[in-house]
């Protein structure tokens, strides 16, 4: 059934209220159950797992990923399964709608952990205790919400902006619900299945499962005077340097340089494949360029010329230098320089974006009725109410947590407002947040206004992206609603529901993957590792570093190297810009290129590669190729994400465990 809509003529002409009205009369379901117990709980239990999943990849690749689409796939197809069996009724349209909106709540709850949070905890060197995390995460995301609902009125209601992530899901709700189904039931099948193969590759490649069933459950220690259990390697070139060392095969150099010290390595990672195929050609080959121009060509030449030092031993021997090392001491500076420059030109490019967010806000047209839908809206005297309360909190916060001063916390607040107006209109346009560019901005206001403290840029930047984004997600989950007829008080509330579910899912997660207690103590010193680079915190940390301590201490090569990549970045983006994003190049995606490891880099841009080819040779819509390559793209994407991430954080449990 084609959803209904407005013409261009009515959305312009027509008065807020007689656009309630027609889609009172038109659009609304009535009492069609929405947020039930089984929504709401399956919401919880779904949202929990893939903010599990987006922890884990937010760890490698400073990536958060929407799992909208994903969680109404699936819940679609597991209701289904249960009727069938008779152990239930299919779920209603506006019960998967309630669903998804809980489930991808919770997904954005890892954001904070993997950027401004992570970032604090590098530069205080110091561990922000569970509750902490948890209550800042939960208060920072309920202003959120309550900033958001009084724009929903404007940007939805009235205004009909298109939020065409948001569109999309309402959708393909529609299609699942009243046309074909059978195309939701075999894309939960293509995610099941390719879920289950990358998590069985996984387990092979998990030590800790491994440990499990070859010495507690096998004793093949004992049996066999094995020291460490038998598993697939995750870096491939593990076997040839295992060889190597025993029978003296040459090892790859770079102006004199271990290739391996460089960081590359080639490895097999089955959750980079699935977010390079989500990534595409363009962004994970922006990524993979700038991986090599920094580990192959400027790394090696920096160490030679001295400008990267390797650390000496006691007995004063020179040390093998790591990926991270050289990424701190040098390759940081170019690499957030071009993000950080390529982001703003971005979000200053679209004077639309930033004009447009204030528009309508102080002209109000005449009302011409009664407000027929104020019963199902969320009642605006809880945000009158609610933002000052929950402002208050996150600024004593601020102040007791994190050490802010309370002025500048409450300075914060208005700023929230001015940074949220321009976040939800970007996402109601373009379906992009430009949560990035608004936290520079935030950095480097308070840097300046208190340049020695790098918490204070750090967490009042955080106060505002944290809001402005989750305010701008929210009505984006609300769009769908409003397009099947959904109750928006019940949207509200299982927002709220999904912010608890993300909370209680990744705040203990956070600590179990990157925090682990060695020989009974947690140390900041394991945030960054190889196998969790933390690219968005290190991002935040770099930028704060920037603003505390300029310049003046960086090598002169990293300075020319920032002016080169300013440069360049404004050069790729305004050709980015007027080409109308045909340009190949990205100049975000080429400075996250080096802050991650080149062995994600590489298997996320083969990702893209075999979706993009596969998509080539299956462009015929209707075949079966098509089918599997093009339309079934996300869930094949999703799978593989989720079961390698939900398999590689149970490794991580067995490891603490064992």
């Amino acid at each position: 059934m084609a959803l209904q809509h407005l013409t261009d003529e009515q959305v312009r002409t027509w008065t807020r209220e007689q656009k309630d009205q027609w889609w009172f009369t038109n659009i609304f379901r009535g009492d069609l159950p929405q947020l039930t117990l089984r929504s709401a709980l399956t919401g919880f239990l779904l949202g929990g797992l893939l903010s599990a999943t987006n922890l884990y990849i937010g760890g490698k690749t400073g990536v958060s990923l929407g799992v909208g689409l994903t969680s109404v796939i699936l819940a679609f197809a597991m209701f289904k399964v249960l009727s069938r069996i008779g152990l239930g009724g299919d779920f209603t349209i506006l019960e998967n709608n309630a669903m998804q909106s809980i489930a991808t709540a919770a997904g954005y709850m890892t954001s904070p952990l993997i950027a401004s949070l992570a970032a604090y905890m590098l530069i205080a060197n110091r561990i922000v205790p569970w509750w902490q995390l948890l209550l800042w995460n939960v208060v920072l995301s309920i202003l959120g919400v309550l900033v958001a609902f009084p724009m929903k009125r404007r940007f939805i209601n009235d205004e009909q902006q298109p939020f065409p992530e948001g569109r999309a899901c309402g959708v393909v709700l529609d299609t699942l619900y009243n046309s074909d189904a059978h195309v939701g039931l075999f894309k939960a099948r293509v995610l099941a299945i390719s879920a289950a193969a990358a998590g069985f590759l996984q387990f092979l490649m998990g030590e800790g499962f491994m440990k499990l069933i070859q010495f507690r459950i096998l004793g093949l220690d004992e049996k066999l005077g094995w020291t460490s259990p038998w598993h697939l390697r995750e870096r491939i070139d593990d076997y040839y340097y295992l060889l190597a060392a025993k029978y003296d095969y040459w090892i790859p150099k770079i102006l004199g340089t271990d290739i391996r010290e460089l960081g590359l390595r080639v490895g097999f990672d089955v959750a980079m494949i699935g977010v390079g195929g989500l990534m595409g050609i363009r962004v994970a080959g922006s990524v993979l360029i700038g991986t090599l121009v920094n580990f192959v060509v400027l790394a090696p030449w920096m160490i030679e010329r001295g400008d990267i030092v390797r650390g000496v031993a006691a007995d004063g021997t020179l040390m093998k230098l790591s990926r991270a090392e050289i990424v701190n001491q040098w390759s940081l500076w170019w690499g957030i320089t071009m993000m950080v420059v390529a982001s703003l030109v971005a979000l200053f490019a679209r004077p639309k974006v930033i004009l447009g967010a204030f528009k309508g806000m102080f002209s109000k047209k005449a009302a011409r009725g009664p407000d027929v839908v104020a019963h199902i809206e969320l009642p605006l005297w809880v945000s009158y109410v609610g933002v000052p309360v929950f402002g208050f909190l996150a600024s004593w916060m601020a102040h007791d947590f994190f050490g802010v001063k309370w002025y500048l916390a409450l300075l914060a607040l208005p700023l929230i407002f001015v940074l949220t107006l321009i976040a939800t209109n970007a996402m109601a346009l373009t379906s992009w947040t430009p949560t990035g560019s608004l936290s520079k901005i935030t950095q480097f206001t308070f840097g300046a206004i208190e340049r020695g403290n790098p918490a204070v840029n750090l967490m009042t930047a955080g106060m505002t992206a944290e809001v402005a984004s989750n305010a701008a997600n929210l009505l984006s989950d609300i769009k769908p609603g409003y397009m099947l007829g959904a109750k928006p008080r019940q949207q509200a509330m299982g927002h709220v529901i999904g912010i608890f579910a993300g909370a209680l899912a990744s705040t203990p997660l956070f600590f179990l993957l990157f925090l682990p207690k060695q020989d009974g103590v947690r140390s900041v010193s394991t945030l960054l590792t190889d196998e969790f680079p933390m690219p968005a915190a290190v991002q935040w940390k770099g930028v704060a570093d920037l603003i505390s301590h300029g310049i003046s201490g960086l090598p002169m090569s990293a300075v020319i190297s920032m002016a080169v990549a300013a440069v360049l970045a404004i050069v790729f983006e305004v050709l980015r810009i007027t080409t109308k994003g045909r340009f190949p190049l990205s100049a975000i995606s080429i400075g996250l290129g080096v802050v991650l490891p080149p062995d994600a880099c590489l298997a996320m841009f083969a990702g893209a590669f075999v979706f993009w080819t596969m998509g080539r040779r299956n462009s015929v819509k209707g075949t079966r190729g098509n089918e599997l390559w093009v339309e079934c793209v996300e869930p094949i994407c999703a799978g593989l994400i989720a079961g390698a991430a939900l398999i590689g954080i149970g490794n991580a449990i067995v490891n603490v465990l064992i």
